[in-house]
């Protein structure tokens, strides 16, 4: 009965790919769904992409082994994502821009911040690993595939309903994992693993005050997560390409408030049900695999196979934003970069062919998905490949982005120079430090961007008149969005 629920959700996605693929009649609709995405549409799109397999399978393995306070990585996703909405989230609909790179030069107006695509694609490409890795936990329980064979089976599912129709797809699919996850993780796993723990009372016996503590987890992890992931949020391609989609200014800052407190809920139910399940099952060898236990053992048959769906909701969810994150950078930033590097030039774009440009933003999004597919399967060591990923995104390129949203005097010198020092001072930090996963290195890189970038802004000239004009009539929507450039190709 598991297996087929499982089965049965697996084609819808691909079903519901198929559908989106009708929609996606140019690269406006592929890539941020027509900038048309209403309230329910938009707050559940979002709450998918970054409720993904660390919030849900990690969340819950959090709590297992540190009890309630294993809710504050999540937590600090939900911060992110509520500081974003409501910041920053009604100006950046409202630039018309389809990258953050693209924001970047829109405000800056010089072509080289297009260098902070590689940046921005290493990290949205070693998310879509990360995520792709998760599905083996799940796909290991249910039909006892081997790591990597169920790494590429999620994976090529993915990779299939995102190329179909782009962020239409996406979207539809989200809907649907939505729905699932919510009612996986509240109806389901978070009730009834209180409920075979004896509630409050038994949990608190079985486990003791300590894993009560909202600190348990230390105070030095709290902040960190704080100042990775909530940052993180802000300036991520994938959440920004969400915020893309919003039809309206309002739709983009309230609708990602709701999808705020729904991740913040999100965090806490994982918690719980963690912390319960240390009670139930105290034996369990690897915390990230708590969850298909949980599920297979605690609820009924068929019950744990929406439980277990849930999961793989999570997972694809973060996956596929995450994959035309990539595609999206890949083409738009990285490419051109590239031709102007081995001295090529990019031709205009020919909007009179919109299905061809649709059908190279397929080419794209299929060929990364099965780049990350090969190194999903290669790679062992993924918390470290993430933490390396988010340090760099952070350290490099925080300051330079909310800077040119928050202050005037910003120059596109002093954008590069904090870019180019930020990066440089994180990854010397981690050979310095001689651990990716400690704290310091995020905190170096950021306090040499903020440094840089403060003294060059106010050291060189400002920003031309013209440059600013243009940025002023996007910010306040008075200006159409920027064309799709199609990049060179590469002799």
């Amino acid at each position: 009965m598991d297996i087929t629920i499982i089965l049965i959700y697996l084609g819808a996605m691909l079903a519901f790919g198929w559908w989106g693929k009708r929609r996606a009649s140019n690269s406006s609709e592929y890539l941020v769904a027509g900038r048309r995405l209403g309230g329910f549409l938009y707050t559940s799109t979002m709450a998918a992409v970054v409720i993904g397999g660390a919030s849900t399978v990690g969340g819950v393995g959090l709590g297992y082994k540190y009890g309630i306070s294993g809710m504050w990585l999540v937590v600090s996703i939900a911060a992110g994502v509520l500081l974003l909405s409501l910041l920053f989230a009604a100006r950046i609909q409202r630039l018309k821009v389809y990258t953050v790179s693209g924001m970047l030069k829109l405000r800056y107006g010089i072509d080289a911040t297009g260098a902070s695509g590689l940046v921005m694609m290493a990290y949205t490409l070693m998310l879509t690993v990360t995520s792709t890795i998760a599905y083996a936990t799940i796909f290991n329980v249910l039909f006892g595939f081997d790591r990597t064979l169920s790494v590429v089976l999620g994976g090529l599912i993915v990779v299939a309903y995102s190329a179909m129709g782009g962020m239409w797809s996406i979207t539809l699919t989200d809907v649907v994992q939505f729905v699932i996850k919510t009612i996986g993780v509240f109806v389901l796993l978070l009730p009834f693993t209180w409920s075979k723990a004896g509630g409050y009372a038994g949990i608190k016996e079985r486990v003791g005050e300590q894993a009560l503590g909202l600190g348990t987890i230390g105070t030095g992890t709290i902040i960190t997560f704080f100042v990775v992931y909530t940052l993180g949020i802000l300036i991520g391609q994938d959440i920004w390409q969400r915020v893309f989609t919003a039809k309206s200014p309002e739709v983009a800052r309230w609708g990602g408030v709701t999808a705020g407190v729904y991740c913040l809920l999100y965090g806490v139910a994982g918690a719980l049900i963690g912390l319960a399940a240390s009670a139930l099952m105290p034996d369990i060898g690897s915390s990230d695999d708590v969850y298909a236990d949980v599920a297979v053992h605690v609820l009924p048959v068929g019950l744990s196979g929406i439980v277990l769906a849930a999961a793989v909701a999570a997972m694809m969810s973060t996956a596929s934003g995450a994959l035309i994150a990539t595609a999206t950078v890949a083409r738009q930033d990285v490419l051109p970069l590239v031709a102007q590097i081995f001295g090529r030039t990019r031709p205009e774009l020919d909007t009179s062919d919109p299905e061809a440009d649709v059908r190279g933003n397929r080419l794209y999004v299929i060929v990364i998905g099965l780049v990350s597919i090969v190194i999903a399967a290669l790679i062992n060591d993924i918390v470290s490949a993430l933490t390396i990923a988010y340090d760099i995104l952070v350290g490099g390129l925080l300051v330079p982005i909310l800077g040119g949203l928050v202050w005037k005097r910003a120059t596109g010198t002093a954008a590069m120079a904090a870019m180019a020092v930020g990066t440089v001072a994180t990854i010397a930090t981690m050979f310095v430090v001689g651990d990716v996963m400690a704290n310091e290195p995020v905190y170096v890189g950021l306090v040499s961007a903020l440094v840089v970038f403060v003294a060059t802004s106010l050291f060189t000239a400002p920003t031309p008149a013209n440059v600013m004009s243009v940025w002023n009539a996007r910010v306040s929507g008075k200006a159409e969005e920027d064309p799709v450039p199609v990049p060179a190709p590469i002799a």
